[in-house]
This record gives structure tokens, C-alpha cells and sequence, in this order.
């Protein structure tokens, strides 16, 4: 694995995981949403990654074929999908989004947010995130040392 490659497999980890996080802040955002323009209380979204699979990305034009290891292939956000689980019943018969009849009359359907996995989803990718900015970081000073030896 070479310099390169190390760095632009740890950017896309870093570009997933900030856009993790933005989708666990619009999840905390709305755990009292109870009426969204589709209808119903907001629904919990959630990021799928999948690994980068092709080599058309970038390619060193200083190796021959067979030196070159390819670049590094990261991962990338192949959906963002909501959450089917089923909307919290929260009894308050007093909210304009109470249930008008029915055998759940006065129940209020609440988003299938939990805001203690949200927390939990946000401080692994910040971790993550921290974990792919330290490996850059880990690159470029690898490469600075490979320069000042070649300098001597």
C-alpha cells in the first residue's frame, strides 16, 4: 500500500463518517417530530457504507504498471435508508397530533428516535473520523521523513 493510496482510503472514510454524523445530528434534530410532510411522525435514518469496489479512481502516473499497488479503495455511502421500526406510543391526549379514535385514542405516535443509540452512533463516528484523520496525518509525516532521508 503505498502513501497515496493510505491517504485516499482513509478521505473516504472521513467523508462517510462526517456524513454520518450529519445524519445522526438531523435524526437528534427531529426526535419530536410528529408530522412530516409524507404524514406521520419522523422515521430515523440511518447511513449504509459499502467498500469502493473499482479502481477507477486515481491512478500514479510516476510507476510502471507493476509497480503500482492500485489506490487504496475505502468505502462509500450507498444509501440512506429510513428506519421501519414502529413510531413510540406517548400518551397525551392534549397534543394536536393525538390519535382522534380508535382503540389508541389519545396516543400520540412519537419518531423511533432513541436518543441514547444516537449518542452512541455519534461518538463512534467521531472516533472513526479521528481514527482516519490520524492515519493522514500518520502519512504525511512517513512521507516527510522519506524526503529528508532521500535528502542526505
Amino acid at each position: 500500500m503505498g502513501l497515496f493510496s493510505a491517504i485516499n482510503t482513509a478521505a473516504t472514510g472521513m467523508s462517510a463518517e462526517r456524513k454520518r454524523t450529519d445524519v445522526i445530528a438531523d435524526n437528534i434534530a427531529n426526535v419530536s417530530t410528529t408530522r412530516t410532510a409524507d404524514g406521520g411522525p419522523y422515521r430515523r435514518s440511518r447511513v449504509i457504507m459499502r467498500p469502493i469496489t473499482s479502481q477507477a479512481y486515481w491512478r500514479s502516473p510516476f510507476l510502471p504498471d507493476g509497480m503500482d499497488g492500485g489506490v487504496g479503495r475505502g468505502v462509500r455511502i450507498s444509501e440512506i435508508q429510513k428506519d421501519n421500526a414502529p413510531p413510540r406510543l406517548v400518551y397525551d391526549p392534549t397534543h394536536p397530533d393525538a390519535i382522534k379514535s380508535g382503540e389508541r385514542v389519545g396516543y400520540v405516535e412519537m419518531p423511533n428516535v432513541d436518543i441514547v443509540t444516537e449518542m452512541t452512533d455519534m461518538i463512534a463516528a467521531s472516533r472513526a473520523y479521528e481514527a482516519n484523520a490520524s492515519i493522514i496525518e500518520g502519512s504525511k509525516t512517513m512521507f516527510q521523513k522519506a524526503l529528508d532521508i532521500g535528502r542526505m
